[in-house]
């Protein structure tokens, strides 16, 4: 017996210092990182976007971009700006913190794209970059001689990538792109929400920053085959990335329409449940709260079945998946019935205690203040303008995954004031003298801001 006890101790003893090696070399590794990300050069540096983009779709790409690294050029109409800009609150200076947050790493330079000049302006910016995002409704950008077809005359390896709501092709291709009509259209809004009533609508634009996404995700893919064809001097090595909206948010669509095709099922919009799979919900709770269960592998299930002190529906008859879609409203039932005794709290320790997958519905606040996420640093601190004394102030902004280990991304600017970036892109980039600024500036072809 005592043997048996020191060999336990010394079990004990040896893992713990196994477990303070870890956490020693854990912490080491990652101090070891954060010195060498400091002299290594960020993916996609040497990168130029020139972002013709407004709002969310087009400027979210940009943002992905500039967040690794790419230098990022957004292009604004004089004295208006980017909409996004005094969206939803504004802040002391006037300037959303929406637009803070998603212009972030940009560089922006005012040029008036209705007019000729500016038109010209644009399409010396073009030469000198890498990469396009343009999210107008199609046809705008040829109308303006700006199209792929007039760029690649002139930069044959250009990324040009669009953004619409139908794409650039098709009968629906001028309709104008909302990513709410377009997300009806991709079936999501079919699915989402509760029987025999209408859909609901998820309080984000989720259809333009998916599109966003799939942009950046066609932006890399086109870059990484550029390099590929460079060699043959005789290609044309940049192409044109047709992002559409509503068949970025179909892409989401999971099995639905395999399952259409083999068993003419049409999937139906099932509430807080997940059609065909049991049990997982939202779950009601003592304090008033829900609590979000997933037990539907079938150990878990019965791990569940069991704290909840069902076991009586843990029988062969409720064995597999399959088994216990027959029986749903049982067995939701049961759950809910167990889970108004406890609070929210209590539901969860007890859950966690027997490995089933179970978490709290988080608001913003939750959020900001979890460990969790500030471990992981989800959440960056950025500064708008230089001090206080100048109005200045901090803004917590979302970080961009994923998250790279050794080339992480950064935010190294908030989202600039309209024109801010106007001298070093006319003067450093294109060449432009003074006098010739003053006249485009009298002219009403690029801001006044120098």
């Amino acid at each position: 017996m005592l043997n048996n006890k020191l060999k336990s101790l010394g079990l004990k003893e040896s893992k713990n210092r196994i477990g303070v090696f870890k956490r020693s070399f854990v912490a080491s590794r990652k101090l070891q990182n954060e010195q060498e990300n400091e002299k290594r050069p960020r993916p996609l540096k040497g990168i130029r976007v020139l972002e013709l983009g407004q709002l969310i779709a087009g400027p979210f790409c940009g943002t992905m971009l500039g967040y690794h690294g790419a230098e990022v050029i957004k292009v604004e109409p004089p004295e208006l700006g980017d909409p996004l800009r005094i969206w939803r609150h504004l802040d002391a200076d006037g300037i959303s913190p929406w637009f803070r947050s998603l212009a972030r790493n940009k560089k922006s330079c005012e040029i008036n794209l209705r007019t000729a000049e500016g038109k010209k302006l644009v399409r010396q910016l073009a030469d000198k970059s890498d990469v396009l995002i343009e999210n107008f409704r199609p046809g705008t950008m040829e109308k303006w001689g700006l199209g792929p077809d007039d760029l690649y005359k002139t930069n044959s390896s250009l990324i040009y990538t669009r953004v619409s709501g139908y794409g650039q092709t098709g009968p629906y291709a001028a309709k104008p792109g909302y990513a709410s009509v377009c997300e009806a259209m991709a079936g999501f809004r079919y699915i989402n929400g509760f029987p025999n009533q209408a859909p609901v609508r998820p309080n984000i634009s989720l259809g333009d920053s998916v599109a966003g996404l799939t942009a950046a995700f066609g932006v890399i893919i086109g870059l990484l085959a550029r390099n590929k064809l460079s060699s043959n001097a005789n290609l044309i090595t940049g192409q044109v990335v047709d992002v559409a909206i509503y068949e970025s948010m179909f892409n989401m669509m999971e099995g639905i329409l395999p399952e259409y095709d083999r068993f003419g099922e049409i999937r139906q919009p099932s509430g807080t449940t997940v059609t065909g799979i049991v049990p997982t919900d939202a779950y009601p709770c003592l304090d008033g709260k829900y609590v979000i269960i997933g037990g539907n592998g079938d150990s878990i299930y019965k791990r569940l079945m069991q704290a909840a002190g069902r076991e009586d529906l843990t029988t062969e008859e409720f064995a597999t998946n399959k088994d216990r879609v027959k029986h749903q409203e049982l067995i939701d039932g049961a759950i809910s019935e167990w889970t108004k005794t406890l609070t929210s709290k209590q539901v969860l320790e007890k859950l966690e205690k027997v490995n089933v997958p179970c978490g709290s519905i988080y608001n913003i606040e939750d959020i900001v203040n979890d460990d969790h996420v500030k471990e992981r640093k989800l959440i960056e601190t950025i500064r708008v303008g230089k001090n206080k004394s100048d109005g200045g102030y901090d803004l917590k902004v979302p970080a961009f995954m994923p998250k790279l280990e050794s080339t992480p991304g950064e935010t190294l600017w908030a989202g600039p004031d309209l024109g801010e970036h106007n001298h070093e892109v006319f003067t450093s980039l294109l060449g432009l003298k003074e006098n010739d600024i003053k006249k485009l500036q009298d002219g009403g072809i690029i801001g006044k801001t120098i």
